[in-house]
């Protein structure tokens, strides 16, 4: 039977910020509905006492809201990812947490309640939404890679398989050591929190061993070792706070980009990286490697250090191995009428190819332009660049 009202669900983080997380979610659940009795909808509260038990909410209750609205930061949008997420219910954001990168990549309101929900509002006045990619983590199948708990990363009562979508990023190296750093940092601000993470983990480098197989955007499979300090799997550009990781991902281009570190850089290259982290520069460093890519399993090498406890934004999700892949536009996402309308994919991919080509990277390898063709020219010169090596060659592993 059909409902006569339209209902919003709102999911809150009573833990958040010393109470202000309860004070914030009261707001936004008074504030919709007072706006509903005008415009035909019902606000309801459907948060829990933990982070599992409003998602337990979420998903149970699913068939009995319309809309999901949550009020946080990055793990809250993280809940209602994997509330809602492959599904037809939109999803809207207050962002009021300390990072909010999602929030700031999709330029909705950041830490200002008030204008969250007038512009989530007018989406469901207007029907204003657009659809996002994820990513999707999950064990190994045949693995013993299992999910730890959300918030402490203690191993779960009862043993299940990973399965997890994110909005952001998969962090798998010391992108995830400098989120466990700033997640336990009584320093104010989300930012500040993770520059502190990063300057204290580039004293402490360790080199964690992956092994990776990828396909490529091109769909080239490809398998190879890294021994690198970082590795990012990343739906969108920001992290800890603004900083610009990814700065070539898009929200719905169906692709994901893998970020990692060639290497262990020298002061002066690795002063120069800190001062493009906010700049939407840091891929022009050469010590770092990128692809875009449809999906990757990744899993230890053996060699190096064991990757740590990986996490997606900014929560716990388990150990490797674990296959990543996109799940494109597999997202539904309340946005106000001026973000609908600037939500231009064809805009957005001629900007980034912009930005690859400012960099002189290969769009397809992810491979420094320079660096191709210097390899091209050694293996001409040694007769070893035959016909049958071109288009391998385009494809060669940094």
């Amino acid at each position: 039977m059909k409902r006569e009202h339209l209902i919003v669900a709102v999911i809150g983080n009573p833990s958040a910020a010393k109470g202000a997380g309860a004070k914030n979610s009261a707001k936004v659940l008074e504030l919709l509905q007072q706006a509903g009795e005008g415009h035909g909808f019902t606000a309801i509260d459907l948060t829990g006492t933990s982070y599992e038990d409003s998602l337990n909410n979420a998903r149970t209750w699913r068939d009995e809201y319309d809309y999901l609205v949550v009020v946080g930061g990055d793990g809250m949008i993280s809940l209602g990812v994997n509330a809602v997420g492959g599904t037809d219910k939109p999803l809207g954001i207050v962002a009021m947490g300390s990072g909010n990168d999602f929030a700031r990549g999709l330029k909705l309101p950041v830490n200002r309640l008030e204008t969250a929900v007038e512009g989530i509002v007018g989406a469901i006045v207007c029907g204003c939404q657009v659809e996002v990619d994820l990513g999707h983590v999950t064990s190994v199948p045949g693995s013993d890679s299992t999910a730890v708990d959300t918030s402490t990363r203690d191993a779960l009562q009862k043993p299940r398989p990973i399965d997890r979508y994110f909005a952001g990023m998969l962090s798998c190296g010391i992108d995830a050591c400098v989120n466990d750093y700033a997640t336990h940092s009584h320093l104010p601000g989300g930012s500040v929190r993770y520059f502190a993470g990063v300057l204290h983990e580039i004293t402490h480098f360790k080199k964690y061993g992956y092994h990776v197989k990828v396909e490529l955007s091109d769909g080239v499979v490809e398998e190879y070792d890294i021994l690198s300090s970082m590795l990012t799997i990343a739906n969108s550009r920001h992290i800890g706070g603004g900083i610009e990781i990814s700065p070539y991902s898009r929200f719905a281009d169906g692709m994901l980009d893998m970020v990692w570190m060639r290497y262990i850089p020298k002061l002066p290259e690795l002063a120069k990286a800190v001062s493009r982290l906010y700049k939407g520069k840091l891929l022009s460093t050469p010590c770092f490697g990128w692809q875009r890519i449809r999906r990757v399993e990744l899993s230890y090498s053996g060699e190096g250090a064991e990757p740590p406890i990986l996490s997606a934004d900014g929560e716990y999700v388990g150990t490797l191995p674990v296959e990543v892949s996109a799940s494109p536009e597999n997202l539904r996402l309340l946005v106000p009428p001026a973000v609908q309308k600037s939500f231009d994919q064809e805009s957005q991919d001629a900007q980034v190819v912009a930005i690859i080509e400012r960099d002189g990277r290969n769009p397809v390898t992810g491979n420094f332009v320079s660096e191709e063709l210097e390899e091209a020219k050694r293996l001409d010169e040694s007769g070893q660049f035959g016909a049958s090596d071109e288009s391998d060659a385009s494809h060669k592993i940094e």
